[in-house]
């Protein structure tokens, strides 16, 4: 059964369509498709509050076309999300009446523990028995989503403005470090003893360059090397010489920094990258609905 979910994201607006399959307890979400384009909203609202009036017009001509294919495509329902960008943009209100009377499309504003929570839905990675504790890393332009289970037990989550184009926009200070520092250091007896699982284009891109082959992983020290390897690039040279698209060579190696400052503090050796995100938890959620308005009494208590 086909869903679709929109992502308005800092950095790009994303719209995935995936096949849900699964009873309540055991869903699944598998991509069938996934259009990205690279508005970066969070590069006007990181430097001065406010979402230009030409990013405006390109993001309502996006989410025009996004409404014309789900018309097309007809998925059995969908949903459309906006996170740290749009919610911060003082003129994001206005921006959002313009989308649902252009585009047809209403927009929801999600706040940083909802997007964690909503990854975190997406735990298809299975259980883990060789650690205490699983920690989910998503990390956007304009922010870092952080939730920690035990098994299948929800522990705490923190939402911290450290984005990869917020740092980008040097607005990212000493204390958002500090602070993210001290939320961690709240897990301390476990420090090595945690699964990572990191979400987000760029990390799923780090792995693909310096993670072990054919393993959605990328062992600490790798990522290392990798933030290392980059920084000595220019970036131009990360555009023509390594091949990074140029919404991705500028943002990746904030992003490296950012992984590997949480990795560190809790003496991980290996971050996980199952390539999920927030559209494929909004994907699960919507298939969830679907399955208890179908049976009521299959509801979680």
């Amino acid at each position: 059964m086909i869903f679709a979910a929109i992502d308005i994201g800092s950095n790009a607006v994303r719209l995935m369509f995936a096949n849900a399959i699964g009873d309540i307890d055991h869903i699944r979400v598998e991509k069938a498709s996934l259009i990205r384009i690279p508005i970066r909203l969070g590069k006007d609202v990181y430097k001065n509050n406010t979402i230009s009036k030409t990013r405006a017009a390109n993001l309502i001509k996006t989410l025009k076309a996004f409404k014309l294919l789900i018309d097309v495509y007809k998925p059995e329902s969908y949903v459309a999300c906006a996170t740290a960008a749009m919610r911060e943009a003082t003129n994001g209100p206005e921006i959002l009446n313009k989308i649902k009377k252009e585009a047809g499309l209403k927009i929801r504003i999600i706040d940083g523990l909802e997007e964690a929570e909503i990854i975190r839905s997406t735990n298809n990675i299975g259980s883990f028995t060789n650690k205490n504790l699983t920690m989910y890393v998503d990390l956007g332009g304009g922010s870092t989503e952080i939730s920690v289970i035990s098994k299948t037990n929800f522990i705490d989550a923190n939402s911290f403005k450290i984005g990869t184009l917020r740092i980008l926009s040097k607005k990212v200070d000493k204390e958002s470090w500090d602070d993210l520092e001290v939320w961690l250091s709240r897990f301390k007896d476990n420090f090595g003893k945690m699964n990572i699982i990191g979400s987000g284009g760029n990390i799923n891109k780090l792995a693909k360059l310096y993670g072990k082959a054919g393993e959605n992983e990328i062992p600490v020290k790798n990522l290392e090397q990798a933030y290392k390897h980059l920084k000595s690039f220019t970036l131009h040279e990360r555009i023509e010489e390594m091949g990074l698209r140029p919404d991705r060579a500028d943002v990746i190696v904030p992003a490296a920094k950012v992984f590997l400052f949480i990795a560190k503090t809790v003496n991980a050796e290996t971050i996980m990258v199952p390539k999920i995100g927030l559209a494929d938890g909004l994907i699960h959620n919507l298939y969830e609905d679907y399955l208890m308005k179908k049976n009521p009494k299959s509801a979680k208590k």
